[in-house]
């Protein structure tokens, strides 16, 4: 199975999740992209990446799983998903420390007037095109004690396989065992 995992803002394709998800999945491929801090950047370069790798499962946590979303026509698993970026409080511009090392070194990024604007723009529109395959398809985890973001009725709204676990904000070892993989499992197995 070859899986493409979305970090959250931030991090990277080289986070301590993506080696969690590659030490659990042995058996699996897990490719995992540094995605662009611009939407307007990111979203077109994230579609023709996976278009290009044909993903079996695209896995998203956080922003990236806001982005997974919007991979019409693939499956994918978004784990507490930050559909509306522009209202958590941390697009602050300004530049910022990567939360880990990434492809091209790169340390730190920018936000903008510009890129909070881009986040904007998108999160309106970010539920349009979604298709009956994507409907069956999707699948939202939620953690129960998550503090920053709380989308799982916005989920609901278009997806009906979502679930909650027992957990916070971030993808752990723990709910990967206990959430994720028996998700992978049913997925693999349909």
């Amino acid at each position: 199975m070859k899986i493409v995992y979305f970090h959250g803002f931030a991090s990277s394709g080289a986070s301590g999740t993506v080696e969690t998800l590659r030490n659990e999945l042995k058996d699996c491929e897990i490719l995992a992209p540094d995605i662009p801090m611009d939407p307007a950047e990111a979203l077109p370069y994230l579609r023709k990446y996976c278009e290009d790798v044909k993903p079996d499962v695209i896995i998203g946590t956080s922003m990236g799983g806001m982005y997974a979303q919007q991979m019409f026509g693939f499956r994918k698993i978004l784990v507490n998903p930050a559909f509306f970026m522009t209202r958590y409080g941390i697009l602050k511009t300004g530049e910022h420390p990567y939360l880990n090392g990434r492809k091209d070194s790169a340390k730190t990024f920018k936000i903008t007037k510009d890129i909070i604007q881009h986040y904007n723009q998108m999160e309106r529109v970010q539920f349009k095109g979604i298709t009956d395959f994507d409907r069956e398809n999707t699948y939202g985890l939620f953690g129960t004690n998550d503090p920053t973001v709380h989308t799982y009725d916005k989920f609901k709204e278009y997806y009906p396989n979502a679930q909650w676990f027992e957990g916070e904000h971030r993808l752990n070892e723990k709910v990967l065992r206990k959430a994720v993989l028996p998700l992978l499992k049913k997925i693999k197995e349909a």
